[in-house]
């Protein structure tokens, strides 16, 4: 066996719906568009062309990652499709993980975990569990990473252990003061927002939840927004989010301003998300603090500053699921290595 095969690799994986984020030992982070699309890429370069586009076979079915009008991750079997597969062996190969063994904790949105009493959802996480476990051939003949170990945990649960393990060059360190006090994770993201409280170190399911409402609203009202304004039959996926980072589109051979679209879609995700948030944890009074993480809660930073006296945002907030992920698996749950 190779060195990779037997020093597997640890990665915290959060295989979000908009974007995919690996939280490695090394304290590298890295990130990719969740985007990709069933079938060949049907993209050839020119002389020495950066790609851009890449494929993927798994359970023989071919995949395009990357720069390609992606498919709409937003569908309830996402987490455990050959579409969530390829696009999280793309991760790792940009990752340079390539030919290694690799051990992962990912997530699941807190309704897709727990059912409304508090069980866990066991036959959707043993689901999950075995997805990405399944091989995924890059096609242009690169090695494939291999997943070889895999757990799954809740994703806002997944910040919540990024706040109470510390890790310095003294050592790994649980923060005492942080374990048993009551605090919210609410955790903006692509398709979910998941709102969770721990207390005494354990969830208090009352007041946790999960809402459909994130970033990928904003971007499809953009898109319908842009097809309306210019009468077009059809925006692209990749369109769209360039209209939503840039604050402009570029049509006919033209720039166009959209910014008054982009603040109307975020106008209303930011007013349902605060009533939800609202709903569950009212005006957060008993809780010691409000953490916010996820890709949204950066997106969003100005507009939900001021909801709770007693809020506070994560340190680098789009990766708190997975940095949390990581320090699970290295420190809390048992892999083979374990014994």
């Amino acid at each position: 066996m190779t060195e990779q095969q037997t020093n597997p690799m640890s990665v915290g994986l959060d295989d979000g719906y908009a974007v995919t984020k690996l939280a490695l030992a090394d304290g590298r982070f890295v990130a990719v568009p969740s985007r990709a699309r069933l079938g060949r890429a049907s993209v050839t370069r020119i002389d020495n062309a950066e790609q851009h586009v890449f494929e993927y076979e798994t359970d023989e079915q071919c995949y395009a990652v990357g720069d390609v009008d992606g498919e709409p991750t937003y569908f309830d079997g996402y987490p455990v499709s050959g579409l969530n597969r390829a696009i999280v062996q793309h991760a790792l190969q940009q990752a340079n993980l390539g030919s290694y063994s690799v051990h992962a904790v990912s997530g699941l949105p807190v309704a897709s975990y727990y059912h409304k009493n508090g069980s866990r959802r066991d036959a959707l996480l043993d689901q999950k569990r075995a997805s990405l476990k399944r091989a995924v051939h890059p096609i242009d003949g690169r090695l494939p990473a291999a997943i070889a170990f895999h757990e799954v945990i809740p994703e806002a649960l997944a910040a919540w252990y990024d706040q109470v393990i510390t890790e310095s060059d003294d050592g790994v360190q649980l923060a005492s003061e942080r374990l048993d006090a009551p605090v919210a994770i609410v955790d903006i993201g692509g398709r979910t927002t998941d709102v969770v409280v721990v207390a005494g170190q354990a969830v208090q399911h009352t007041a946790s939840g999960s809402v459909r409402c994130g970033l990928l609203d904003v971007k499809r009202e953009v898109a319908d927004g842009i097809r309306a304004r210019f009468d077009l039959e059809v925006v692209s996926e990749r369109c769209a989010d360039q209209a939503v980072h840039h604050g402009r589109v570029r049509l006919f051979g033209e720039d166009h301003d959209v910014t008054e679209l982009i603040t109307r879609a975020q106008r209303q995700v930011i007013e349902r998300l605060h009533a939800e948030t609202q709903r569950q944890l009212g005006q957060g009074a008993e809780l010691e603090r409000v953490v916010f993480v996820g890709g949204g809660s950066v997106a969003l930073a100005d507009a939900i500053r001021e909801w709770f006296p007693n809020q506070a945002m994560a340190e680098h907030p789009a990766f708190a699921n997975a940095r949390g992920m990581l320090k699970y698996l290295r420190y809390v749950c048992e892999t083979p290595s374990d014994g």
